[in-house]
């Protein structure tokens, strides 16, 4: 965990409690991590799944991997370390976000178990959803829809998950998915099934 520097800092209590957004948004933050190789579909079924909840009245919103690399994460590149340092930054984000009772959807390949579990801890009891997008390195490699995995095996890629670096698959997801075998769609509803059945959200 990061070493906390700032001092004389004191946490400020608001007047809404977490049964008040219940109620006013009618469902229950929670952080749906979403981990996979790159390429087993973990943006594509993030946007499906924020589509279907904003359809069904439903906040969500999607951190997703590249976009967080625009901005917050900019600084951060690929070694262990700075995976490491990007995943807890996003955990704190997901944190406050769900807090807010805000549905929010985390897709990153966080390949390093200690990572996610770390995430896990920031969060409180039944808001930390792992779901592991699973797909074969075969199938993603023959996917290369962003061409990384031809620039990894030609080495101009260094670091690159499931090449030159380790991905340590979920040992108990809350749900596994298997995009090779479902569809977006059919993957989406899976989801979907999870959250109306253990009461997060209604359709």
């Amino acid at each position: 965990m990061a070493e906390q520097k700032a001092t004389n800092i004191k946490w400020h209590h608001g007047k809404i409690t977490k049964e008040d957004r219940e109620k006013l948004l009618n469902q229950k933050g929670l952080t749906i991590w979403l981990t996979g190789l790159s390429g087993s579909g973990k943006s594509t079924i993030a946007v499906e799944l924020e589509h279907a909840l904003i359809e069904n009245k439903h906040q969500a919103y999607i951190l997703d991997g590249d976009n967080i690399r625009h901005g917050l994460n900019k600084n951060l590149g690929f070694s262990p370390e700075d995976r490491t340092e990007n995943i807890r930054r996003i955990g704190e984000v997901a944190k406050l976000f769900t807090e807010a009772n805000i549905i929010t959807i985390a897709a990153f390949v966080s390949p390093y178990r200690e990572d996610r579990g770390n995430v896990r801890k920031l969060l409180g009891h039944g808001e930390f959803i792992e779901i592991y997008v699973k797909c074969s390195l075969e199938v993603c490699e023959e996917r290369d829809t962003k061409g990384l995995y031809k620039k990894a095996r030609a080495g101009e890629v260094k670091d690159f998950t499931g090449i030159s670096a380790p991905y340590e698959e979920p040992l108990n997801p809350e749900l596994t998915v298997d995009s090779s075998k479902l569809s977006v769609e059919e993957s989406t509803r899976v989801i979907l099934n999870y959250l109306e059945e253990k009461g997060y959200v209604k359709f």
